[in-house]
């Protein structure tokens, strides 16, 4: 990203006068007049593509470079204001609900006397309500709500009277410390400026989202939402016209009021509230801190469905409240509006740019009429630069290629609603969107107008440089670039449709935590490195004896918890000894303190930037790869097959029947030792001291070597604890190296 903000300013200048005079230039002498009318109708469509593209481009630009600092005001006892919270809910599973209340009920607060907590459930379901009785808080149950969401939140609305109000979505959980970074805005002294109606943190998720499961880079590239709500809606704060997107947010109740409630007559009453705020005098901003994550859908059907939900209700929205004339928004608000609802045209936008190079290779038809000399001058300034600039105004969150990517995935989907909303043929019922995981396969179907468009794309590239040498390849090279390029994005848009094996039921989250473990009587320092709901990992510096349940104990306080477990599996790893564990006999209290120590964090499994060094042929390489399954993932290696004991190399000198012998390796099940020359290892034999005593058998011998391998048989531990204390013995002499 570039630094300097001369620099910056410059570059931002002769991009958008490059681009001016290339639209200029395309519209006036490339426009093929004299061909057929559906020659040059389909080159004006592709015209207005790029003009609108160049619209929302700008219009980032812009507000980059009014880029606004929010600060804080201070809370005190004397400014603190009482907050209502909603917890909006449909048909979610109690659960999910469960995660949510437990995580608001733990919010921090200076006075928590003033935090009033609702589930607003628009179903009026008993189990629902019974959960909200068991948290204490309070209950809305609603029945025969016409208004969906709008209806429920207005009716919890009608219903409070806190100055403020927090809302969330019944998946999303808020982290402890949401009420602390959001209010403060809200006290800050902004002398003679319009008041704040709104602070939306972002939209953050703690699963990995279809591009970032699909593609294999959940290390490499961040949430597909996380440019719209940690770059794109923070530059809106240029126009106090931040997009309010429904969770995670808090909102003035004046501001509410004033802008006539949650409007009723869109799907997107988010979106609309937003916009009647700024035009009842209130400004809305957004932060680039995450305070809250939820879930979001895992299979491409479930995310269409939801784009065509959102796309539709904006649309329906933006005419609701007339953004492109209404006197009450700034232009500046209203720009950014209007380029909100083109953001939905760049789905049709990237269908016409896919087909132009095609109409021309496959059906030979021309659409563009231009010297390849005067197209290079004229385009390729323009593109460069554009591209500079849009590489600075999306910080590290997505590269102008990843974002074609997402817009050639949705684009065969979401153009046939987008337009027929846009004539005002809107669709009557929309569903709720699934987040349950799925583990969906091929989709033959969904993969039918990626396909048919590659293979137009890899059929034109071929057919329109066979037998071309030389400088007939490069009069067609733009032609070319462009094939080539639409060719990658629709490979990758199918392989977001040939699935991937999910292996886990629920999220395991990145921790690095000290606790306690009891075993066996004996307690022992260990850290946990990684936490599910119902199993977690943990390293320790020396192996542990686990034969049956264990406890492990955290006590920090900020997170307390007591849970016992299962061992699952152990895995050596760079000298230490990895343990996975499977949670059992989680109580009602437990169970929520652990959860609240899940959840209260961002998933570190799940990259926040994009990986500069990675580039689109490295992204496509590792595709290939691993669905070629030529690769795998698993970098550790059990230290004895599936053995659930450690494994310890030493040199420990013991005495087995009267014959000096000394322990080479140990667990369990196995122990191999050396042996002088002279003796002859027994078939049978015992070793016994202070804590415990093993029968062996011997399972092999190399004479070579001077090594013999026994099996285990049986062993008794002469006191709690024992088998451990031995563990301990051999480590000990191990590391130290006194034996």
């Amino acid at each position: 990203m570039l630094k300097n903000s001369k620099i910056n300013k410059i570059l931002y200048f002769f991009a958008f006068l490059t681009s001016v005079l290339y639209l200029f230039w395309r519209l006036f002498f490339t426009i093929p007049w004299e061909d057929s009318h559906f020659s040059y109708i389909s080159g004006l469509i592709l015209w207005f593509s790029e003009l609108t593209s160049f619209f929302t481009a700008f219009v980032l630009i812009v507000n980059k470079s009014k880029e606004v600092n929010l600060e804080k005001g201070v809370m005190t006892q004397e400014n603190l204001p009482d907050i209502d919270v909603f917890i909006a809910t449909h048909n979610e599973d109690y659960e999910i609900l469960y995660k949510t209340v437990n995580a608001c009920v733990r919010m921090n607060y200076p006075d928590k006397s003033k935090v009033h907590i609702y589930i607003a459930d628009d179903t009026n379901r008993p189990e629902i309500k019974k959960l909200a009785e068991e948290f204490s808080v309070g209950y809305f149950g609603l029945e025969n709500n016409k208004h969906a969401k709008s209806g429920n939140l207005n009716n919890a609305l009608s219903l409070t009277n806190s100055p403020y109000i927090a809302t969330f979505d019944a998946d999303m959980i808020p982290y402890k410390d949401f009420l602390l970074e959001t209010v403060p805005y809200f006290l800050k002294d902004r002398g003679d400026s319009k008041p704040i109606g709104l602070i939306q943190t972002p939209q953050s998720f703690y699963n990995p989202d279809i591009f970032q499961f699909h593609f294999y880079s959940e290390d490499k590239l961040p949430n597909e939402q996380d440019f719209f709500s940690k770059s794109v809606n923070v530059l809106n704060n240029t126009r106090g016209a931040s997009v309010y997107t429904g969770s995670n947010t808090l909102l003035r109740r004046k501001a509410i009021e004033d802008a006539g409630g949650f409007p009723t007559q869109t799907i997107t009453e988010d979106f609309e509230l937003g916009v009647r705020m700024n035009i009842a005098g209130y400004l809305n901003y957004s932060t680039t801190k995450p305070m809250a994550s939820g879930l979001t859908p895992t299979d491409l059907r479930s995310v269409i469905k939801q784009r065509i939900r959102w796309g539709r209700g904006v649309i329906k929205s933006s005419y609701n409240v007339n953004i492109f004339f209404n006197p009450k928004l700034t232009l500046g608000q209203r720009m950014i509006y209007i380029n909100g609802y083109f953001y939905w045209s760049s789905f049709f936008r990237r269908l016409v740019y896919i087909i132009a190079p095609i109409l021309y290779t496959v059906f030979h038809i021309r659409i563009v009429k231009a010297n390849v000399w005067l197209l290079l001058i004229f385009w390729l300034p323009s593109y460069i630069l554009t591209k500079l600039a849009m590489r600075d105004v999306t910080d590290s969150y997505r590269t102008q290629t990843w974002g074609e990517i997402v817009e050639t995935v949705f684009a065969p989907y979401l153009v046939i609603p987008i337009f027929l909303e846009s004539i005002g043929i809107s669709e009557k019922k929309f569903k709720v969107t699934s987040k349950s995981v799925s583990n969906r396969n091929f989709d033959y179907l969904f993969a039918l107008p990626y396909l048919i468009l590659w293979i137009l794309s890899l059929y034109g590239l071929i057919s329109f440089n066979i037998g071309k040498y030389g400088s007939e390849l490069f009069y067609g090279s733009v032609i070319s670039f462009w094939l080539l390029h639409h060719l990658i994005n629709l490979t990758f848009a199918l392989f977001s449709t040939l699935g991937r094996p999910i292996f886990r039921k629920e999220e395991r989250f990145l921790v690095k935590e000290n606790a306690n473990l009891t075993v066996g009587g004996l307690q022992e320092n260990i850290q946990i490195v990684d936490v599910s709901e119902h199993g977690l990992s943990f390293v320790s510096s020396k192996p542990l004896y686990i034969r049956d349940s264990m406890q492990i104990s955290l006590y920090d306080g900020e997170y307390e918890f007591d849970i016992k477990g299962q061992l699952t599996r152990v895995v050596s790893k760079k000298g230490k000894w990895l343990y996975g564990i499977k949670i059992v006999d989680l109580d009602n209290k437990n169970k929520k303190a652990y959860f609240y120590y899940i959840y209260d964090r961002s998933n570190k499994y799940l990259t926040e930037v994009r990986d500069n060094w990675v580039t689109i042929w490295d992204d496509l390489y590792n595709n290939l790869i691993q669905r070629l399954h030529l690769m795998t993932n698993y970098n550790l290696v059990s230290s004895r097959g599936n053995t659930m004991f450690p494994e310890i190399s030493t040199n420990f000198p013991v005495s087995l029947n009267s014959e000096p012998m000394r322990i080479t390796k140990f667990n369990v099940s196995e122990i191999e030792l050396s042996y002088d020359s002279q003796l002859t290892p027994k078939d049978y034999i015992t070793f016994d001291n202070s804590d415990i005593r093993l029968n062996l058998q011997k399972k092999m011998i190399s004479p070579s070597n001077q090594l013999v391998c026994y099996n285990v048989v049986s062993f008794e531990e002469k006191a709690n604890g024992g088998m451990q204390r031995f563990y301990n013995e051999l480590y000990m002499g191990s590391v130290n190296g006194n034996h």
